[in-house]
Formats: structure tokens, C-alpha cells, sequence
């Protein structure tokens, strides 16, 4: 707990006290709620939305739409407990909001609970400031975490880098989280009438449809949050181990988005987790008992998620391995339209994208092989992966997704290889053994046998007949070759360690001025069809109708009988270089004629500079000028030390040996702890010197 001001409150009847709820919607486990209760007189519940203040990221459809669903449970669950409601004010800036309603109101106190994303972090700093100067006591509080970040340290009293040391710290420290907090008894928030709330608008008439469905296979708010966990604890938790990996089944927790917006205590998870992990350890049931350590550990992921963002916090658009800052990203803006609208030829990542733009969830298996694909296989900018995370998942988070997708592209000292393409054929047969999952979202699929589901080119063009499966037509063929993806990222490690040892050798020779930190080359520019409208006046929204309707249309999954006709004019208009300057999907990838099926869709390509699928040939005198306009790593390092069915059987099928799309890479489970990248590269353990960063807020 953090206090700002020189005195505190007594127990005062005429005191008043405002608890700011932001995402810590419950009134189990609340410390900023216990507080304020606790401190006697009046408690004036409050909610202010500003999501202007979150620049790029402002909230998706869906998580709106769990965020209005959530605030009015915690309204009725406050007049339950006498509250007369819950303060809700609109602004582009919440510290303004709140300085205004502590005014409105004559409270003394002000109470809320810790944030740990950068843009938080500043915005509380100068809550702090600007309430002091008035003479309110302002307390903060750890409700989203096990420990706060400055807690958990090495022996030498440096943060952590690595997941496994940070989380077996964790694990052994001395103390055991805090126990959870039953809700206050009794709220009395005195007379409100003199404090209106503002009508808080986050949805317009095109959303209402789509937001109707997500009401039917989801219950936002936190007593909803605590029925799902007992629910887990009782069923799904024992089997975990075994079932995690099913992509084609409720398998896994489903308490991402209540942990997420506060609705479900994180230290009410790990307590009641680790009784059942004892209790299972007594009876000897030891695949239990693993399930519960495998649990932890997802919980264990979202706590570091957090630590990093704390730590490092421009984790969200920058790489901490200084040297992926000379990666030659792709920047194709054609192939993220493609791989958005599940159209890329590779069914488990087609079927997860079009289940992610249906219904803002995506199994983390799945999660990896997407992402994974977007990264490795398509070489797009990972921040663009991110991104899209953010505005179409229902638990999207900052920190969480940062931390996902700066492991997928080996941005962490213990991410995964980068330069190992994970083949999303072997990965099918490992988290969807049945095909069922494809099938539910592929329905163009349904009909091939499994033992071709995830790689219908490689079937006969009998089984395609008779599976009404024309490649290229309803189904489109894949966008690249996994041969070529492969030599086109191999080509890219070669030119970024070139830039990188170019770079170095820079500094060592004494040739470093006007260069600089690379951490100052600004990052790749989100697409134009990722800049979110940001409505200032939510209540005025319909004069946007036209401009969202065509974005929605946009990312709308197509019907794939109606592919060939709508790509001409897709096709034309990219060609023409209209004004319109998105990249619209190029005819040679779905629908060119071939001879031969084991033809790969650019399998001549390179690496050098490639724009929106135009390739230009990368040879030794481009690469110098890179190396020229690219700003080199600085020589410091940072401060802190880096430390489908049960029981299912993989079909066997033998594809034919001069398929490109066939070669089997390795496709290893995803171990957070392996070292091999680094081990091969040792210069990269030289980590972004984050002193020198310029705030990105």
C-alpha cells in the first residue's frame, strides 16, 4: 500500500471518501473498497472512462462490450450493499475527471488499486501530485497481483529477466500472498443527488447485434467470475495436464477475461488452486496434482507479464533484445488482411482467426500457432499481431499480450527461436488430432477425411471431389510456401546479425556519433485499418456509421464461394494504385491456374525490402545502406540483470515428398525456458538500454 499526504482521516461520520474502480470490478478482495469502508463516514463509488488516454489501444468491440456488462453487475452488487450508485463520468482525462468529482463531492480521501502498464503508471504519479496539492490523502493498493513488482528481486537485489527464476522466486519467497478479503458489510455513500453520473455510451447500433451473441455464451461481472472459477476447480482443473492442449474443447479455464477486468481475484485463484493441489497431493494423485502446478504457472505468466511491463516499460512496442531491432520486418499489409480474415490456405490458422472474429476468443494453443504464423511464416511486424489482439479479443491486455507476442518473435532472453518455423500441419495434428475444430470453423472442410484435414493440398484430387473442396476457389491455396517462408527467414536472421555486427563494429571504432541508441528508431506504424476511430463524444457516434460499417466489412470473414468475383475488383484497384492506399489481395495467390499442386505462391522469394508483397533482390551495398539509416544499439547495458478427444491418436499419412507446403520443421512444444537461440548467439543477450528511451506515452 502506497499513502500520499501528510495526515490521515479518522473515523469522522461528515468524512467522505472516493474509490476509483478501474479494472478491480468486484467488491470481493477489494483493498481500495475495504479501505475506504473501513475508514468510516461516507464512500462515493466511482468509475470515470477515458479511453482516449490509451492512445492506439482503445478498447475493442468486445472488451466494451464486457466492460458495460461488468460495471452494471458492480452497480447493482454497491446498491446491494447500500451504496446509492456508482459514479460514472466521461472524459479524455481521468485525473481532471477525478480532481473534479472529489471537489463535487468534498471528499477528503481517495482510494484505488495499483495499475502496472506504463500509461497507468504516469497517469497515478500525477493523480498523486495533483490530489496532494489540494490536501487529499491519497492511498493506493495491490489488488492485481500476488506481489507487487519491487518484491520480488534476486539475491543482488536486481529484477528478474527470465520467467523461470522470476516465478520459482515467487514460489519460495517468505512470505505467502495475502489472503483475500471478504466484501465490506455495509456501504453508506450518504446523499448522491448532487452528484450526477454521465451516461456512459459503448456500443452503437452496428455493435448491438454481434454484442447480443457474446451474451449467450458469456456472464460478465464478479459473482459470475466466481461461479466459473468454482466450476473450474471442481471439473476441468483435475484433468488439466492432459487436456490443455485440445484445441477442440472446453479444456482450459475460460477466467482470462475476469481476471483481466478485476472481476476475479488473482489471490483468490492461487489460494484455493493450491488447497486442491494439497488436497490431491495427500490422496496421491499425482496427474492432479501436476494440473495444479501447470495452472499456477499460466498464472504465474500473467504476474510477470506485469513485472516486465513495470520494469521495462516500453515492453509493448519495442523488442528487449536490442539486436531484433535490425529485423527486416515485412511490411505487407496484403498478407494481414489475408491472415485477419482466416484466408491464408493453412486450415488450424484460418479456422483460428475466423473463431477469433466471431467470438473475440481464442484457445492459447491456438493463440501460439497464429501468432506464431503472423510472426515467422508471414514476417509481419509483431506489433501489428498485437494489436489486432487488442482490438478483437474479449481478455485482450496490454500486458499479457505483449508479453505473448514478444516471446512468439524471440524478443525475450527465454523466448522462442525465432529463426524455427513451427509447421501449422504438424501443429494441427497435435492440438486438433480430430479435425473436429477446423471443421466447426471451417465448414468449406468439413467433409475431408482427417487424415487430409489440415493439409488439403496435399490430398488427391478425388478425395478433393468428393469433399466438395475446390483449392483456389472456396478454399484458397496457401498464401507461401513453408520452403520459401523458411529461406525468406533465414535470409532476414542473416541480413539483421549483419546489421547488428555492422552496428558494433560501428561503436568499437569510434564511429558511434549520430547514430545513437537503435531503441530510438521509431517503431512500424500500425496499418491504417488498425487506427481505431476514436469517438471524443460517444453519444454522437452515428456520424461514423459509414466509416465503421466499411472497417467491420473489411475484417468480416468472407464467404469463400463469393472469393473469385469480389478478388477482381480487389485485384484492379491494387494494381491501379488508387487512392485508397490499403493492399487489397493479389488474384495470384488464391486463383492462378497451376500445373502442379506442390507449387508454392512466391517461392522465389528473398529477403531485402519487402512492401505490400513487391520484392526487391537484397544484395551487400543495400544492406551497408541500411546499416546507415538504421540507429545503432548503445554500447551500456540495462541497469537491472537478466537473469480432441481424450486420449486421441494422430492420423498417419505420408505427404508427397516434393510438396513445399509438407517439409516438416520442428514443431516442439512452446518451453518458455529454452536457451538454445541464445546459446547460438550469445551477443544477444545484450539487452535495449531502457534509460535512454523516450517515453512513448
Amino acid at each position: 500500500m502506497s499513502v500520499s499526504s501528510s495526515s490521515m482521516g479518522g473515523g469522522d461520520a461528515r468524512m467522505r471518501s472516493v474509490v476509483w474502480f478501474r479494472r478491480d470490478l468486484r467488491v470481493e478482495d477489494n483493498p481500495a473498497l475495504a479501505a475506504a469502508a473501513r475508514a468510516g463516514g461516507e464512500v462515493v463509488p466511482a468509475y470515470v472512462w477515458a479511453p482516449e488516454e490509451d492512445g492506439p489501444y482503445y478498447p475493442g468491440r468486445v472488451s466494451r462490450w464486457w466492460l458495460s456488462q461488468s460495471l452494471k453487475h458492480l452497480d447493482a452488487s454497491l446498491r446491494r450493499l447500500g451504496a446509492g450508485k456508482l459514479v460514472t463520468r466521461r472524459s479524455a482525462d481521468a485525473v481532471v475527471a477525478l480532481l473534479q468529482l472529489v471537489r463535487d463531492t468534498g471528499a477528503t480521501q481517495l482510494f484505488f488499486n495499483h495499475l502496472y502498464d506504463p500509461i497507468s503508471l504516469v497517469r497515478d504519479h500525477r493523480l498523486k501530485e495533483m490530489m496532494a496539492a489540494d490536501g487529499i490523502v491519497v492511498q493506493s493498493f495491490n489488488a492485481d497481483l500476488l506481489y507487487e513488482p519491487w518484491e520480488v528481486v534476486d539475491e543482488e537485489g536486481r529484477s528478474f529477466t527470465m520467467f523461470a527464476p522470476f516465478w520459482n522466486r515467487c514460489l519460495s519467497m517468505p512470505y505467502d500472498p495475502a489472503a483475500p478479503l471478504l466484501p465490506p458489510k455495509r456501504i453508506n455513500s450518504g446523499d448522491l443527488s448532487m452528484c450526477p453520473s454521465d451516461d456512459l455510451i459503448f456500443e452503437d447500433d452496428s455493435e448491438r447485434g454481434s454484442n447480443a451473441l457474446l451474451a449467450r455464451a458469456w456472464s460478465p461481472g464478479w459473482q459470475n467470475a466466481d461461479k466459473a472459477l468454482t466450476a473450474f476447480l471442481n471439473g476441468p482443473l483435475v484433468y488439466y495436464s492432459v487436456n490443455r492442449k485440445k484445441a477442440d474443447s472446453a479444456s482450459t479455464s475460460l477466467l482470462s477475461p475476469y481476471l483481466h477486468f478485476g472481476e476475479l481475484s488473482v489471490r483468490k485463484v492461487f489460494h484455493l488452486v493450491r488447497m486442491k493441489q494439497l488436497v490431491w497431493s495427500n490422496e496421491g494423485n499425482r496427474a492432479a496434482e501436476e494440473s495444479c502446478t501447470l495452472f499456477l504457472q499460466s498464472i504465474g505468466l500473467r504476474e510477470y507479464s506485469r513485472y516486465l511491463s513495470f520494469n521495462h516499460p516500453c515492453s509493448h512496442e519495442k523488442p528487449l533484445l536490442a539486436h531484433l531491432r535490425f529485423f527486416p520486418w515485412v511490411v505487407n499489409e496484403c498478407h494481414f488482411k489475408i491472415w485477419r480474415q482466416g484466408r491464408t490456405g493453412y486450415p488450424l490458422v484460418d479456422a483460428g482467426m475466423r473463431e477469433l472474429w466471431a467470438t473475440g476468443w481464442l484457445h492459447d494453443r491456438i493463440r501460439v500457432v497464429v501468432s506464431s504464423f503472423f510472426v515467422k511464416v508471414l514476417q509481419l511486424p509483431w506489433r501489428w499481431g498485437m494489436k489486432y489482439f487488442w482490438d478483437t479479443l474479449l481478455d485482450a491486455d496490454l500486458e499479457s499480450d505483449a508479453l505473448g507476442w514478444q516471446y512468439i518473435s524471440g524478443s525475450l532472453p527465454d523466448g522462442r527461436e525465432l529463426d524455427r518455423i513451427d509447421n501449422p500441419q504438424l501443429e494441427g495434428y497435435k492440438f486438433d488430432p480430430h479435425g473436429e475444430y477446423v471443421r466447426r470453423w471451417l465448414p468449406e472442410l468439413a467433409r475431408l477425411p482427417t487424415e487430409w484435414i489440415h493439409h488439403p493440398w496435399d490430398a488427391p484430387a478425388s478425395v478433393l471431389q468428393a469433399a466438395g473442396v475446390e483449392l483456389g476457389s472456396n478454399y484458397p491455396l496457401p498464401i507461401v510456401g513453408l520452403d520459401a517462408a523458411n529461406a525468406r527467414l533465414q535470409e532476414a536472421m542473416s541480413e539483421m546479425w549483419q546489421l547488428e555486427a555492422a552496428s558494433r563494429a560501428a561503436l568499437d571504432n569510434g564511429m558511434e556519433e549520430g547514430l545513437g541508441d537503435s531503441s530510438d528508431v521509431p517503431p512500424i506504424d500500425f496499418p491504417q485499418e488498425l487506427q481505431m476511430e476514436v469517438d471524443r463524444e460517444p453519444a454522437r457516434i452515428a456520424t461514423n456509421v459509414m466509416t465503421t460499417a466499411r472497417r467491420r466489412e473489411d475484417q468480416m470473414v468472407p464467404t469463400m464461394t463469393s472469393s473469385l468475383n469480389r478478388a477482381e475488383t480487389e485485384i484492379s484497384a491494387d494494381l491501379g494504385n488508387s487512392v485508397d492506399s490499403r493492399a487489397e489481395v493479389p488474384s495470384h495467390l488464391h486463383f492462378q491456374p497451376r500445373t502442379e499442386r506442390e507449387e508454392t505462391v512466391h517461392a522465389n522469394a528473398g529477403t531485402g525490402v519487402r512492401t505490400n508483397g513487391i520484392h526487391q533482390h537484397n544484395n551487400f551495398q543495400q544492406t551497408q545502406h541500411r546499416m546507415r539509416d538504421v540507429l545503432a544499439p548503445s554500447v551500456s547495458e540495462a541497469s537491472s540483470g537478466w537473469t480432441g478427444r481424450e486420449g486421441g491418436v494422430v492420423p498417419v499419412w505420408s505427404p508427397p515428398a516434393a510438396s513445399g507446403h509438407s517439409e516438416t520443421f520442428a514443431a516442439d512444444e512452446a518451453d518458455i525456458s529454452s536457451r538454445s537461440y541464445l546459446d547460438r548467439h550469445p551477443q544477444s543477450h545484450r539487452l535495449m538500454n531502457w534509460n535512454q528511451l523516450s517515453p512513448s506515452l
